[in-house]
């Protein structure tokens, strides 16, 4: 039997290519295009995209990209890259490579760059600790897209979600201790995971399930007080019901309670992002403090930390 060759595949959601409203358009509309994301019927969806919400929102969020964008490019692609070079670093005869769902580099280029290696067994890991359909899933029709067109296919072993993994929760664990340790241990820790519409979830998503599991895992870890412990969802988007308590509004009611002093994490993201440096670290810290609340630190994402690289090798060693 002759010996494989394993390659790594880390994916993430993506980013524009640039702070400005026609790159955030182009990349908004590949996003908001996958019926994974938005199964709204396309007759209905398509003049909605291109004729309101593009146009509308790509100069709005382009701002808010300027406003967290860093010397290399977007802090998702940074620290991203940043996260395939240090696990080709810790693996050196393993070709490792990036592709992003949506935006560059993409998934069809950095299948195609394992395989002109030599590649017959891909290890894909979707940086998402938590199963949905809406991320996860879409990088299995993704990636089935691209080797469709493909006369010889390699060998696939598919990490679908590693939300309670030992090694995760316990980088997890490092992050909220060296908060803890510079700032002190708040009154409430709140994990905030990016919310999905709740019809998603009724019709068979295990999402909010496995947002729970890493809740559970990483208030056993740290070993403290449950009720110390709050979760909730953010990031939701359009009209229908998303998965709740949202964090924004549970934030306002916090400050409006007295509670004075809270830490902020976001479990659900592989690196810091929009989401957590503009969304959770900027705007839910103003509706906090203007609820009354006086102290508000967020934890930053696992990113390119020794911790998340070695749990990422420990993560794909199983199918090496």
């Amino acid at each position: 039997m002759t010996q494989q060759k394993t390659g790594i595949l880390l994916v993430n959601l993506g980013t524009p290519d640039a702070p400005t409203p026609a790159a955030v358009k182009r990349y908004l509309r590949q996003f908001l295009s996958d019926r994974r994301v938005v199964d709204t019927p396309r007759w209905l969806w398509w003049p909605l995209l291109r004729g309101v919400i593009l146009p509308v929102r790509s100069p709005r969020v382009a701002k808010l990209y300027q406003s967290v964008w860093m010397e290399e490019g977007s802090p998702l692609m940074v620290y991203s890259k940043r996260q395939a070079q240090a696990l080709q670093a810790q693996l050196p005869d393993t070709p490792v490579a990036l592709g992003m769902s949506y935006g560059k580099p993409a998934m069809c280029d950095a299948v195609d760059s394992l395989l002109a290696q030599g590649v017959d067994h891909l290890i894909v890991l979707p940086l998402y600790p938590q199963y949905s359909c809406s991320t996860v899933a879409a990088v299995w029709d993704e990636l089935a897209r691209i080797l469709a067109t493909k006369r010889s296919i390699p060998a696939v072993s598919f990490i679908r979600d590693y939300a309670d993994d030992t090694q995760y929760i316990s980088a997890l664990v490092g992050k909220v201790k060296a908060s803890f340790a510079e700032f002190g241990e708040p009154e409430l820790l709140l994990l905030s995971y990016h919310g999905i519409p709740q019809r998603y979830a009724s019709q068979g998503d295990t999402y909010p399930q496995r947002c729970r599991d890493t809740t559970r895992a990483l208030v056993s870890a740290l070993g403290i007080a449950p009720e110390k412990v709050m979760m909730t969802y953010q990031s939701r988007f359009g009209r229908e019901p998303w998965l709740t308590p949202y964090t924004d509004e549970t934030l306002k009611e916090l400050g409006q309670k007295g509670v004075k002093n809270i830490q902020v994490m976001c479990p659900g993201f592989a690196a810091d992002c929009l989401e957590t440096l503009e969304e959770v670290a900027v705007q839910n810290r103003e509706i906090f403090l203007e609820a009354g609340g006086e102290t508000y630190h967020y934890i930053p994402a696992l990113n390119d930390d020794a911790a998340h690289i070695t749990m990422m090798e420990a993560l794909t060693a199983h199918y090496r």
